[in-house]
């Protein structure tokens, strides 16, 4: 993130496609998960499916955490470093319930089986890999470095090399600090938000043209969307964004904007409860008619276990 250590810098992702409210029953559930009560975790990405499965990565480590939405406590279900994955940012899911995990550091996209069986294993050489988006055709991740997008096909099963689709020389200005994005119109356009250099004003939410892959900023008015992870419910759109405390600190938040039907224009409407650098949420995803955030410590000056998902305050 902006304006902040060289740690979040280092680390910052989030999931960030466009998916259905999960059709669960109405019944209590925890507001605090526990994703690991291990020292030097670090939580970044989230998904969760539409049977209430959970899906926490580690920007540390690699691992990947699953739960239920119904139960307090996650269990590591893929280990640290295994297949390669030695830091993971953004996750996702597909409709055949495969397991995508964005490697930070290696420029690798994991693509899982179900059952945790490394099924693709595709690099994008000299990137930093960061959130991804699917469609039903490709996979979408951000470049947080190179500044642009990468892409792999989809296709009967199969998933494609990742081949660069929209390079930073198609923005208008050259993006910060690529992050969270989600998909729309069909798959035809992306929203991608640019933290920016640390400059005020240098963040900026993104309209990209998935076919002819060019890029606008969307005017953004009451707030800003130049976030950490993103999350799109039809003309709802959801991130995760930074801002001075005004104590020489900063505070997190997820603002909900509505946007146009072109999605060239979106308007901050509302701002959930904040937290402090101490818990330092970096991603968002839908749990039936709640939010969760991640709270990833990144910020922290010293991260103390347990490290933990919990519900956004004041926001559905």
């Amino acid at each position: 993130m902006k304006n902040l250590t060289a740690a979040i810098a280092a680390g910052l992702a989030v999931l960030t496609t466009a998916v259905p409210a999960p059709a669960l029953a109405a019944e209590p559930r925890p507001d605090t998960y526990v994703v690991s009560r291990d020292p030097g975790v670090r939580p970044e990405g989230i998904a969760v499916a539409g049977d209430g499965t959970m899906y926490v990565t580690s920007v540390s480590d690699g691992a990947v955490y699953r739960g239920n939405v119904r139960d307090r406590e996650l269990r590591p279900f893929l280990p640290a470093g295994a297949d390669g994955r030695t830091r993971a940012a953004g996750v996702h899911l597909d409709r055949r319930g495969r397991i995508f995990v964005a490697g930070w550091d290696t420029g690798t996209l994991f693509v899982h089986a179900p059952d945790g069986r490394l099924v693709a294993r595709r690099v994008a050489t000299g990137a930093v890999l960061n959130d991804l988006a699917l469609t039903d055709d490709a996979v979408y991740v951000t470049d947080s470095t190179g500044g642009g997008l990468w892409r792999a096909e989809l296709a009967d099963g199969r998933v494609g090399e990742l081949v660069p689709w929209v390079p930073a020389s198609a923005f208008p200005a050259a993006p910060g600090f690529l992050n969270g994005i989600v998909v729309t119109d069909g798959g035809r356009v992306a929203l991608v938000a640019d933290q920016g250099t640390g400059e005020p004003g240098s963040e900026r939410l993104w309209r990209v043209d998935l076919v002819g892959r060019t890029a606008t900023v969307v005017e953004v008015a009451g707030g800003q969307l130049g976030a950490d992870g993103l999350l799109l419910d039809g003309d709802r759109l959801y991130g995760v964004v930074n801002f001075p405390d005004g104590a020489g600190g900063w505070s997190f938040a997820v603002n909900m904007a509505l946007l146009d039907t072109d999605r060239r224009t979106a308007r901050v409407v509302q701002q959930s409860g904040t937290a402090g650098l101490a818990q330092s949420p970096t991603t968002i995803a839908r749990d039936a008619n709640r939010l969760l955030w991640v709270n990833s410590q990144l910020n922290a000056a010293a991260p103390t276990p347990p490290f933990t998902v919990t519900r956004v305050p004041g926001l559905c």
